[in-house]
């Protein structure tokens, strides 16, 4: 009998998990799989990096500990299409099959490869289509003698940096010159660095 892991994600916590484990743990005794773990995600968006039971799950994967991974869908699993596609190799490469009940996916046939493998190719091909429509943007703009990258910050750096280093918290200095924390931090540590190499 194949050991299976649930992963279940809502974006909100007014959401409930459940609906979707109630369909996953259907899923799993028609196909004879024994559940080890349920991992669920409760208020978390896809677009977060960091999942705390998705991450739990994939280290449980490294281990060993299930030889397969029922998700409802591809969107409770992935935040993007790259994204799915890491999560898929990397289950594949430990040998777990990955099955979505909404797509009817199942890594482990050959339907399933078939259709992860096109969605890899779909996945490259708008990678470099994005690319080449960035190539030809900057050319363009190098043409049209506009500017490329980020704007130089127009503060007196001196007294923002006299300021931070005077105890001012980051989000005082960026308020008071207008500027983001990471651009007061990225000023500061500018100035550190150029003190340095002037010393040496």
């Amino acid at each position: 009998m194949k050991r299976a892991a649930l992963y279940a994600r809502v974006s909100t916590p007014d959401q409930h998990v459940e609906t979707q484990l109630y369909d996953l743990r259907k899923l799993a005794a028609q196909r004879g799989f024994e559940i080890t773990r349920e991992y669920c995600d409760r208020g978390v968006s896809s677009s977060k990096a960091r999942r705390p039971a998705l991450d739990a799950m994939m280290n449980d994967a490294r281990r060993g500990e299930f030889s397969v991974v029922l998700v409802a869908a591809f969107d409770r699993i992935a935040r993007s299409t790259r994204n799915f596609l890491e999560i898929v190799d990397e289950l594949s490469s430990a040998n777990i099959a990955f099955i979505s009940a909404r797509e009817a996916i199942d890594s482990s046939g050959p339907m399933g490869r078939m259709f992860i493998t096109m969605i890899g190719s779909i996945a490259e091909l708008e990678r470099s289509l994005i690319v080449e429509r960035i190539k030809a943007g900057m050319r363009r703009a190098k043409i049209e003698g506009r500017r490329l990258g980020r704007a130089p910050l127009n503060v007196d750096r001196n007294a923002l940096v006299r300021d931070r280093l005077a105890g001012m918290s980051l989000t005082d200095v960026g308020a008071k010159y207008r500027i983001s924390r990471a651009s007061v931090v990225r000023v500061v540590r500018d100035a550190k660095q150029k003190q340095l190499v002037e010393a040496a």
